[in-house]
């Protein structure tokens, strides 16, 4: 990262963003032109460099998307359900193949066959009623939703008794409500589980005028959709976290970087900051408390890597979005240099429910290190697919066989927690509690909680070959291990699965501890997760394709 461009960018604030100005120069044709690349370069005094290595890197700014007309879902959900060559097809009777692209994961997991097309998303039947697609309403609540815990799925109180909450908060001091905060002992709901308080403080305490929050809504794991349900269905639940976020720490910015995956969810969540505007709840002096806010939507372009948060920072500040190097944290020094809070959508949306009960009452939800409710995401290879909010610590049998119930068709494996969560075999279903030790300890990640189903007869090679294509195409390339070590891994699987090529099994676990250990971030570092368990319970499976 360029300190120095980040100033740089920063000196427009977030009303006239770069990156948001070259996915606007991308949306007519795919990508910005050469001469749109020079202006933007010269309007923030960056370099050509800059903007040109910034729109190459993601998937709906590069050149490679010139052209592109509709995109078909390739998140690893729909890859095992065995749905999108038939979308495929069925979209080459309508487009060329090279108007059609790809999107990882739409949030369809419930019912696959999803596609992409004129600015919303498609899934399900809608293949089959191609022709009517621009007269087509879909659904956006297609998948059900149940609770035995309602919390963040308790029904919106209404706006006027909702933001009561946010005028009561207004009268009381940062440090009493940070101390709810600490009460319910919260923790990150975006897979590294970091308790909520402590980076509130660290930001809290920082001596600076501007400071920021953001909201990670880059849901970018294939399987897990509860993001998209929070930001469609509870806009204002994750509005009010992020206000209160800024209250205690003193910011007064609030940026919700929503993946352009979920073109719906943008615009919806525009709507209730309007709201907000039209309320007089947003601007100088909100209420009279003396405190300031506002919003920006930053509309991510297409890459995995923003769920990580310094790489996320790099992209709103319109650089290639890599890896950042830790200290500083971007409490410490984020988004502009300046201090910064990155939470993802769940762990904000908890916020509302934190002070509506008490931080006490949240902390008696769940287990001793892992509090509160969980949502959790299940698949099309269930009876009952959905999102399912429960107690953390709740026995994974309970979720799979009774809220779930059961599999539609014979499964041998699970994937939780996205591409870097563990693999889970269905003989350790019984062992498994929803909580993240019960989860690290018997050598997996619960992650996002998202649940992808690996069927019987879905081979376990041509996974691991999907996951390592995932993790090399995905990866931001900052450091050597992730860039290199994912495509070898790509390259070994696909030599063994379409030759008679025999990987070295000492060469293969040299070439996962050296990700596992020599990688920047969890991207690569998270890999070797799900092909280890992939090794220790399908080996018999996998014998072949080693020597």
């Amino acid at each position: 990262m360029s300190k120095n461009i980040s100033e740089l960018s920063g000196r427009k604030g977030l009303t006239n963003n770069l990156f948001d100005e070259i996915g606007k120069a991308a949306a007519a044709t795919g990508t910005p032109s050469t001469k749109d690349l020079e202006k933007l370069a010269q309007e923030f005094l960056v370099g050509n460099a800059v903007t040109f290595g910034t729109a190459s890197f993601y998937d709906f700014t590069k050149p490679e998307n010139k052209g592109k007309k509709v995109y078909v879902c390739n998140g690893s959900a729909c890859v095992c359900a065995g749905t999108q060559n038939k979308v495929n097809d069925t979209l080459l009777q309508h487009f060329s193949a090279d108007e059609i692209g790809h999107m990882t994961c739409l949030g369809r997991c419930y019912e696959n066959s999803a596609f992409h097309y004129n600015g919303k998303n498609y899934s399900g039947n809608d293949i089959q009623q191609i022709e009517q697609l621009t007269t087509l309403k879909t659904d956006l609540t297609n998948y059900q939703v149940k609770a035995t815990q309602p919390f963040l799925t308790q029904p919106f109180d209404g706006f006027e008794h909702h933001y009561g909450l946010l005028k009561e908060a207004l009268k009381k001091s940062p440090n009493d409500l940070l101390n709810e905060i600490k009460v319910a002992e919260i923790r990150g709901r975006g897979g590294a589980g970091f308790p909520m308080a402590i980076k509130w403080e660290s930001c809290k305490n920082e001596q600076n005028d501007t400071k920021f929050i953001i909201c990670n809504a880059d849901e970018g794991d294939p399987g897990a959709y509860s993001d998209r349900y929070l930001l469609e269905q509870r806009p204002h639940s994750v509005l009010f976290g992020m206000m209160i976020a800024g209250y205690i720490t003193g910011a007064s910015w609030g940026v919700l970087y929503i993946r352009a995956e979920y073109p719906e969810a943008v615009e919806i969540v525009q709507r209730a900051i309007n709201e907000l505007k039209e309320n007089h709840l947003l601007g100088k002096n909100i209420n009279h408390s003396g405190f300031d806010f506002e919003f920006k939507i930053i509309k991510a372009q297409g890459a995995y890597i923003c769920g990580e948060e310094t790489a996320l920072i790099n992209s709103i500040e319109g650089q290639r979005p890599e890896v950042r190097t830790r200290p500083p944290f971007p409490t410490q020094q984020g988004l502009f240099n300046k201090p910064t809070i990155v939470n993802n959508v769940e762990t904000l949306a908890a916020v509302y429910g934190i002070l509506k009960h008490g931080g006490t009452a949240y902390a008696k939800l769940g287990t001793a290190k892992s509090k509160g409710t969980k949502l959790v995401c299940l698949d099309s290879f269930f009876n009952n697919p959905g999102i399912y909010e429960v107690e953390m610590g709740t026995p994974l049998s309970t979720i799979i066989y009774e809220m779930g119930g059961g599999f539609k068709t014979p499964v041998k494996a699970m994937q939780i927690g996205g591409p870097l969560g563990g693999i889970v075999p269905i003989s350790k279903i019984e062992a498994l509690t929803l909580d993240f030790e019960s989860f690290a300890q018997n050598g997996f990640l619960l992650g996002h909680a998202s649940v992808v189903c690996i069927p019987e007869k879905y081979p376990m090679m041509n996974y691991l070959e999907h996951l390592f294509d995932f993790a090399s195409y995905e990866s931001c390339g900052k450091c050597f291990p992730c860039r290199l070590g994912t495509k070898r891994g790509q390259e070994m699987t696909h030599k063994a699965l379409n030759s008679n090529y025999k990987i070295d099994r000492k060469l293969f676990q040299d070439l996962l501890t050296t990700l596992q250990k020599g990688s920047l971030c969890a991207h690569g570092g998270g890999i070797p997760l799900p092909v280890q368990n992939a090794l220790t319970y399908f080996d018999d499976e996998l014998k072949p394709y080693f020597s």
